[in-house]
């Protein structure tokens, strides 16, 4: 397993990162937060907001991040 140069990171304050995003990810995205607000009852969502909990379910189960994870704590 390769050695992080950083340490953890301490300060869980939110951290503001600028992407670009290729044009059809960004139509789907869009249409996702459509769809969403619309079975939710709602206006559409800016789909900015769908990119955190997008990340953070994805993270949360992907099972090779997990396993590496663990490891790292061992």
């Amino acid at each position: 397993m390769a050695k992080l140069k950083l340490g953890p990171i301490a300060d869980d304050k939110p951290v503001k990162v600028t992407v670009e995003l290729p044009a059809s990810l960004h139509r789907d995205l869009t249409r996702y937060a459509e769809i969403l607000g619309r079975e939710a009852g709602q206006a559409s969502t800016d789909s900015a907001r769908l990119i955190v909990p997008m990340l953070e379910r994805f993270i949360a189960t992907d099972r090779g991040f997990a396993k590496a994870k663990h490891e790292r704590r061992a």
